[in-house]
């Protein structure tokens, strides 16, 4: 099998997932610095280079509200959206997951309002994470591109939608060296396309949608609740078959010089690509340094991660969003959670940065190493949370 190797954006790879998956119909209403992924693909749909009905919407409420009704009808959904948008779909993505309709999101991660900023941290997905939708974060190009593919897989193997994200104008609109698979190979990975239901099924009606009070609504929660647990089959399962189709295998996670670590970031999306440069700078001077990236966030893999590291000294969890709770990051919340119950406890410490877009610089990265390392040679934490690259 012979791959193409191009130069493309985050955007573009993504829009390329999207034409060679050739989905029935993607609604959508454009949003900076999202907007790209429909535009591009939108002229595909003009080029009949695909399948699709597009259905440009009033708003991305409207958009995703549009694409429940199309998965609800037996098609195969897409859209892509960022940060407001997302925010707007809020209470439709709740719908399509409690609906079990396998709709696919490319999201570019842009911060909330207010104060008006276009850049990238990652509170739009984080708000978003408990709203039963699979989250899968980008490393870079070629991961948004393969994480869409397999992402369309996933969500039909156990009808519930996915978000494939990448970080904006960092991802998104920088020129990466991108490997693109044949069409055809696309489409035998995916194969035919399966929908839990079909409500144009005249001959075999059903009710969809309705009133769900006392009675039953537990039950149908429970449901979707397994079917997330499910999931994490599912992941590893499509993940080890795109290695073993295409050459790259993807998990929940990817470990990077951790085998004899004693001290890690964990970081998801970018970030973690600026990460991997530092563990090596820091290997040359004989810091026993790695990094833990995060891939999958929904389904959380508690047990892998616990296992992956309860025996190191020391972590630093970096959250590219702040849970306004007065004590950190999402992530950091629930990193910390899984090693609760571990025998033997690393110390964790979380550091909030980027809000906004402000850049992360390699010697940020190898200061929190070197924080580390105080931490482990002292056993014990100074600063539990803190602000990195902030100005006081």
């Amino acid at each position: 099998m012979e791959k193409m190797i191009v130069a493309k954006t985050g955007n573009e790879a993504m829009a390329e997932a999207m034409r060679q998956i050739n989905p029935d119909v993607v609604a959508a209403y454009p949003i900076t610095p999202a907007t790209e992924v429909v535009q591009i693909f939108s002229s595909f749909v003009a080029d009949g280079r695909v399948d699709t009905e597009f259905v440009p919407a009033e708003s991305e409420h409207s958009a995703l509200s549009a694409c429940v009704g199309a998965a609800a009808a037996g098609g195969r959904v897409m859209t892509s959206t960022a940060s407001q948008g997302l925010a707007l779909m809020h209470e439709v993505l709740f719908i399509a997951a409690g609906l079990r309709l396998p709709i696919v999101i490319c999201e570019v991660n842009r911060s909330l309002s207010g104060p008006i900023n276009i850049h990238c941290d990652h509170s739009d997905t984080m708000a978003s994470r408990d709203s039963g939708w699979i989250q899968i974060y980008s490393e870079d190009s070629q991961e948004a591109y393969d994480n869409t593919i397999q992402a369309m897989k996933i969500a039909e193997k156990v009808f519930l939608p996915a978000i494939v994200s990448v970080d904006a104008f960092i991802i998104s609109h920088s020129m990466e060296r991108l490997e693109i698979l044949p069409d055809e190979e696309v489409q035998a990975f995916i194969g035919e396309h399966r929908k839990p239901y079909d409500l144009l099924d005249v001959d075999n009606p059903i009710t969809l949608g309705g009133l769900d009070l006392q009675d039953y609504f537990f039950e149908h929660k429970r449901q979707e609740i397994e079917a997330m647990k499910e999931a994490k089959a599912a992941v590893i399962e499509v993940g080890k078959e795109f290695g073993e189709k295409f050459g790259t295998s993807y998990g929940f996670f990817e470990e990077y010089r951790m085998e004899d670590a004693d001290l890690a970031i964990i970081a998801l999306g970018s970030t973690a690509g600026t990460t991997k440069v530092v563990v090596n700078a820091l290997r040359e001077k004989g810091m026993k340094v790695g990094l833990f990236k995060i891939r999958v966030f929904r389904p959380l893999a508690s047990e892998e991660i616990k296992k992956s590291l309860e025996h190191m000294k020391a972590i630093a969890i970096l959250d590219r969003a702040d849970g306004m709770s007065s004590f950190g990051g999402p992530v950091f919340h629930e990193i910390r959670s899984c090693l609760y119950e571990s025998e033997k406890r690393p110390i964790v410490t979380n550091y909030i940065y980027g809000l906004g877009g402000r850049d992360i610089f390699p010697e940020e990265i190898e200061s929190v190493y070197k924080d580390l390392e105080k931490v482990a040679e002292k056993g014990e934490v100074k600063n539990l949370i803190n602000y990195l690259g902030v100005r006081e």
